[in-house]
C-alpha cells in the first residue's frame, strides 16, 4: 500500500464504540491505539491529526471517554485509529473504573491487529505512574510505543526541547521500541511527525 499522508488521515471516520473486546470490529487489518491520562489531550490530538475537531469526543471535563472508539482511515476500515478510555479523573464509582480497566487490559492483551501504542503525556507532567505502567506492559509484550508530549505550546521552545531530551533519556530503560516527540493541538506542531510514525505501523 502507498504511504499514508495527512490527506489520508483527514478522511478518517467514526466506525463504532465498544465497551468490551467482544464488541470491537473484526480483528483484521491494522490499528493503532491512543492512550493517556484523562487530561493529556488525547482526543484533541486525534482531532488535529484528522483535521476534524468533531471526530473524537473532547470535553472540558476530563474522563468523558468511557468507551473504546474506532475510527477508520481507509474505505474498508482495515486501517484504524483507536481512542482508548482516559485514565484518572472520571467522576464515576471505583467499581466502574475497575471495569473500564479490565476491558482496557483485555483489549491491549488480546487484540491481534494492534500494531503500536501512542502514549500521550502532558509535557509539564510526563511519565506518571499510569504512563510507566503502560510502558512496562508494552515492553513485556514487545509492542512499540510512541510517546507524544502534548501541550508543547505551554512551554517556550528552549524549555520544551529540554523536556523532550529529558524524557527521551528517561525512556532508555524501556528499550529501542519507544520513541518520543513534541506535539501541540493548538499550533499543530508535530502533526506530520506523528503521521509518519503511524504510517509505518499501519502498513498492511
Amino acid at each position: 500500500m502507498p504511504p499514508l499522508s495527512l490527506a489520508d488521515f483527514r478522511r478518517a471516520r467514526f466506525v463504532t464504540s465498544a465497551s468490551r473486546l467482544a464488541e470491537c470490529p473484526a480483528d483484521e487489518g491494522a490499528e493503532v491505539a491512543f492512550a493517556g491520562r484523562s487530561n493529556a489531550g488525547k482526543s484533541s490530538c486525534i482531532n488535529v491529526l484528522t483535521d476534524n475537531r468533531h471526530l473524537a469526543r473532547t470535553s472540558k471535563t476530563p474522563g468523558r471517554t468511557q468507551l473504546i472508539n474506532f475510527f477508520a482511515i481507509d474505505y474498508d476500515a482495515r486501517q484504524r485509529l483507536v481512542d482508548l478510555p482516559g485514565y484518572g479523573y472520571a467522576k464515576v464509582s471505583h467499581a466502574t473504573k475497575d471495569e473500564w480497566q479490565l476491558h482496557l487490559e483485555d483489549y491491549l492483551r488480546r487484540r491481534e491487529t494492534l500494531r503500536g501504542l501512542v502514549l500521550l503525556m502532558d509535557i509539564r507532567h510526563p511519565l506518571k505512574e499510569f504512563d510507566c505502567n503502560m510502558l512496562d506492559w508494552a515492553k513485556n509484550t514487545g509492542l512499540p510505543v510512541h510517546c507524544v508530549l502534548t501541550k508543547a505550546d505551554k512551554l517556550n521552545r528552549g524549555p520544551a526541547q529540554q523536556e523532550l531530551f529529558k524524557v527521551r533519556k528517561l525512556l532508555a530503560p524501556w528499550g529501542d521500541k519507544t520513541s518520543v516527540q513534541l506535539f501541540s493541538s493548538l499550533s499543530k506542531q508535530g502533526t506530520e511527525e506523528l503521521a509518519a510514525v503511524l504510517d509505518g505501523w499501519l502498513a498492511i
